[in-house]
């Protein structure tokens, strides 16, 4: 029996009674709100539709438990697999994790045809046909950057055949910007920001409708454009770091630099409180610090970008991945260009992260204006 799960978003009661709920609770009501019919069992839509809201908010670690869970109920459902295979492709990112998407979608089946035949439909299979075309198969010599068009025209194809169904419309203006393998294309992020129109006019509440305009519109001449998306991203999906933060790509482009703090300084505890609930540290450096110490910077709060960049080098006190070590060393950079505290920037040393060029650019530009020869000639060699 096809079944349709609507879930939606109550931001002024959700943050009333965020303190008291489950984390799955919270993150089911504070997502955005799609309609996705599908064959799955009515006990497995929950998840499902979770799992399908965190995928368009790019927080794939949540979206992959959500389905997951829903096959674990339901191990037929044919739309869980897909979703969980989904959650292997970043195309924003132009990343994939290929052999673990297949090995989903193995799991599933064996052959193509195995897995399209427990597809409750049609346009089920269309929707696992599309993947399939995404992550090829083990040894059929395709690239990347092929299968990314192919599976834009495979999702063009889909959203042609089905025009009401609003997923295909969304997961297709997404398709059009992972084919940008050359850089930032207006004529292509154009054509993205068509089809998530269509969305966003009929579904404002839509994440990936907000989600993919405003990457379509990340630019200077296009960010007014995106500003609407921009100021409801946030209240649409409180409960994902990614979309708290992503509404300050437009804002950076427009000035708005308070409002890149705000969103900033929000995504950062979203994250964390996130990594709290799975016994992480907090992440101190990466993306949102980044984004949040350059706008302190803009608004000449000097002190404020410093207690960042603080924290940040605290955090790696006990190590840090190349992805954390990376940002700070591209935070203290940027923080010795704009603020010319060369002895604060020299004070903050750490040798795991000294082989990055952006740490080197900061010791020496440091050294170069506190008169220290050794360490300008060591920043040179």
């Amino acid at each position: 029996m096809l079944t349709s799960r609507r879930v939606s978003l109550n931001l002024a009661w959700g943050l009333l009674v965020v303190g008291s709920m489950t984390p799955r609770l919270v993150g089911a009501q504070l997502l955005g709100e799609i309609d996705f019919p599908n064959s799955g069992a009515p006990e497995a839509q929950a998840d499902f539709i979770e799992g399908v809201l965190y995928l368009h908010n790019f927080e794939y670690e949540d979206a992959r438990e959500a389905f997951v869970r829903a096959r674990e109920i339901d191990p037929g459902f044919a739309m869980a697999y897909w979703g969980e295979a989904m959650t292997h492709n970043h195309p924003i990112w132009m990343r994939q994790q290929t052999e673990a998407g297949r090995a989903v979608l193995a799991a599933l089946g064996e052959s193509s045809q195995e897995r399209r035949a427990q597809a409750g439909s049609a346009r089920e299979a269309a929707y696992l046909a599309a993947v399939e075309t995404l992550f090829g198969e083990d040894g059929d010599g395709t690239q990347k950057e092929e299968r990314d068009d192919r599976y834009r025209d495979a999702m063009r194809r889909l959203y042609e055949l089905h025009p009401d169904d609003d997923e295909a419309a969304a997961f297709s203006a997404l398709a059009i910007l992972g084919t940008a393998h050359e850089g930032r294309d207006f004529a292509t992020y154009m054509r993205a920001a068509a089809v998530a129109s269509e969305v966003w006019e009929r579904n404002d509440h839509h994440p990936g409708a907000a989600h993919y305009l405003i990457h379509s519109f990340d630019d200077p001449i296009h960010a007014p454009l995106g500003l609407p998306m921009a100021r409801r991203y946030a209240a649409i999906a409180p409960a994902a770091a990614h979309a708290q933060h992503m509404t300050s790509h437009i804002f950076v482009a427009l000035g708005l630099w308070q409002d890149v703090v705000d969103a900033n300084v929000v995504a950062r505890r979203v994250q964390n409180q996130g990594f709290a609930e799975r016994g992480r540290p907090p992440r101190l450096c990466g993306h949102y610090p980044y984004w949040l110490e350059y706008g302190y910077l803009q608004q000449g709060r000097i002190g404020e970008a410093a207690r960042v960049l603080e924290q940040c080098l605290d955090g790696l006190a006990s190590g840090g991945d190349e992805g954390e070590l990376w940002h700070f060393a591209a935070m203290r950079a940027r923080f010795a260009v704009d603020s010319e505290a060369w002895d604060k920037v020299a004070s903050w040393v750490n040798p795991a992260a000294a082989h990055h060029a952006n740490y080197i650019f900061a010791d020496g530009l440091a050294a170069y204006h506190l008169g220290d020869e050794a360490a300008l000639q060591m920043a040179i060699e």
